[in-house]
């Protein structure tokens, strides 16, 4: 097995374009960038080994740099900072929570199909759009999501809300349509191994599994979400190379879905891997059909989520109380909390539409449940900070 000890950086990623990566102070900038890729189609690698990257503010890229300061340098002053995180960043990022589906089939213990149903209604009252409800996976394989028909069949559903349920096969899309899904989501992996291990075919069988799915999801006039999984790292394989991912995303867009959500199942990227496979995503399906999906293992989910933004990306996928996890990848932990999210866009002043308290009792009202003290940074702090 290989070994993701040592964090995957700028040094492991075989398609970094550094004119690209550089430009993330200004998406402007990275859009310029961006055709100057695609009309050279050429990566620049030379930054590896002793360089390190240095940004100069007046040339507005990076440029390989010894590790030795070099008095000249012309670096950012620490006033410009705000400025330079902080351009371009979107105005309003949709959340897309995952909590009841993603974060509950990874549970030991059933959880009741009321409990799940009251979790969504929750979860909708505190402002969320899109909240995934279930999975119509066969029960053999999740026994947590085995309720998966009683549980669409009893949310009241709320115009303009999303309720999206992950269908890995026909046998499972004509559950969901019978149930009346009107959203179904299909799941594909950037990494051999795992998609072997995790749905029991090869990438290439499950793209032809779900090219049959989406078209007959297109018949009844359904939307559509891809999950392309092990994004940055696979528990088998180790790093996994950006070209991989941008190979699936791009089918899973050709084939119809309308948003393409990348995981990063195991939670090992960091702001670095994570702008190299999202430029090689880029080059094929739009921005705004892009969100991103980040596990919280090694502490670098917001950090994957800033950079994310920082690139034009305006979807992120979460989970409340960070729920979740992935019964396929061990120690792969939950993912990214929602309030913690919420409460970093905004304080960047990006509006969600989502009110933190109400999503905080809906996280209190899951984690009670299951026995165990709220999965969020924020919520734990607010909580400590009001408790009398």
């Amino acid at each position: 097995m290989s070994s993701l000890e040592e964090p995957l950086g700028l040094g492991d990623l075989p398609k970094l374009s550094i004119n690209r990566l550089g430009s993330l102070s200004s998406p402007r900038a990275y859009r310029r960038a961006e055709a100057d890729d695609i009309n050279n189609r050429k990566y620049n690698n030379s930054c590896n080994g002793s360089t390190q990257m240095v940004f100069h503010g007046n040339s507005h890229a990076w440029h390989p740099q010894c590790r030795q300061a070099d008095s000249s340098c012309d670096a950012v002053e620490l006033r410009d900072l705000p400025r330079k995180v902080m351009w371009d960043l979107p105005s309003f990022v949709k959340i897309v929570e995952v909590g009841p589906r993603d974060g509950l089939q990874n549970e030991k213990g059933n959880v009741p199909t009321s409990v799940k149903i009251q979790l969504i209604h929750k979860l909708v009252a505190a402002g969320l759009s899109v909240v995934e409800a279930t999975s119509f996976v066969s029960p053999k394989w999740v026994p947590q999501l085995a309720d998966a028909k009683e549980v669409l069949k009893g949310i009241q559903q709320v115009p303009g809300v999303r309720y999206p349920v992950l269908t890995p096969n026909l046998r499972g899309f004509e559950a969901a349509v019978a149930a009346g899904a009107k959203e179904i989501a299909v799941f594909a992996s950037a990494s051999e191994s795992f998609s072997k291990s995790n749905i029991n075919c090869t990438i290439e069988e499950s793209l032809v599994r779900y090219r049959d799915v989406t078209a007959a999801a297109k018949k009844h006039g359904l939307l559509i979400r891809g999950y392309v999984s092990c994004v940055i790292g696979c528990p088998v394989e180790g790093a996994i190379d950006p070209s991989k991912v941008a190979y699936v995303a791009k089918e899973l867009y050709n084939m119809g879905c309308s948003e393409i959500s990348l995981g990063d199942t195991i939670g090992v990227g960091t702001p670095g891997s994570v702008a190299a496979m999202l430029e090689a995503v880029m080059s094929f399906v739009p921005v705004d059909k892009i969100a991103v999906h980040f596990h919280d293992t090694y502490g670098q989910a917001l950090a994957n989520i800033l950079v994310s933004l920082q690139m034009g990306i305006s979807i992120v996928d979460s989970s409340v109380s960070g729920l979740g996890g992935c019964p396929y990848a061990k120690g792969a932990t939950g993912n990214v909390a929602t309030e913690d999210v919420v409460y970093m866009l905004h304080g960047l002043g990006i509006e969600t539409n989502v009110d933190l308290n109400k999503l905080m009792e809906a996280g209190d009202y899951i984690s009670r449940h299951l026995g165990r003290p709220v999965g969020s940074k924020t919520a734990a702090a607010l909580r400590k900070h009001l408790s009398p």
